[in-house]
């Protein structure tokens, strides 16, 4: 009876302690970060709307105003920060990256509705540029940089970083 006790515990013990062990579970996998296949799939706080589609609807007086994006690009290996001015719906070779920048179009004070992504005003008040960028012809990022809100849907990338600093007048 004696040598049975110590083995009537560990099997007692083995039971109780068995509901307790699951398998392990593959981790889920997060939605992809700096992805936008369609314009307006993300809320610009950062809430998926999945399958939403809006339309980008650039105001005549919005479009004939702004020629340009002035981006700055960090390049993180000496944490030093360059400025470019990049043409609106034109290819931009960003110097000593091989990405490729795409702006466009700029809208000076973003606004989000339910069917449309527009400009609110003429007014930078909320200033974003749409962009896409590629990286030895693979799209690597398209989404829209917020000048005000620089961490909504930033680029993120190992070697650089790509923000908005302002739209450049006609």
């Amino acid at each position: 009876m004696k040598k049975s006790l110590p083995l009537t515990v560990f099997l007692v013990a083995a039971l109780l302690a068995a509901p307790g062990c699951k398998r392990k579970q593959p981790p889920q996998s997060a939605p992809p970060q700096n992805t936008q296949e369609s314009v307006a799939q993300w809320m610009p706080h950062g809430h998926p709307e999945a399958g939403v589609e809006r339309k980008i609807v650039v105001p005549d007086d919005v479009q004939n105003s702004w020629k340009a994006a002035r981006i700055e690009v960090l390049y993180k290996e000496t944490m030093e920060k360059k400025r470019f001015d990049v043409s609106l719906n034109a290819d931009f070779q960003i110097p000593g990256t091989g990405l490729t920048l795409k702006a466009g179009p700029f809208l000076p004070d973003f606004q989000m509705g339910p069917e449309q992504i527009t400009s609110a005003s003429n007014k930078p008040q909320n200033p974003v540029v749409r962009a896409e960028v590629f990286e030895e012809g693979h799209k690597i990022f398209s989404g829209w940089l917020f000048a005000k809100h620089p961490d909504i849907h930033s680029f993120t990338h190992d070697k650089y970083g790509v923000t908005l600093i302002e739209g450049i007048p006609k």
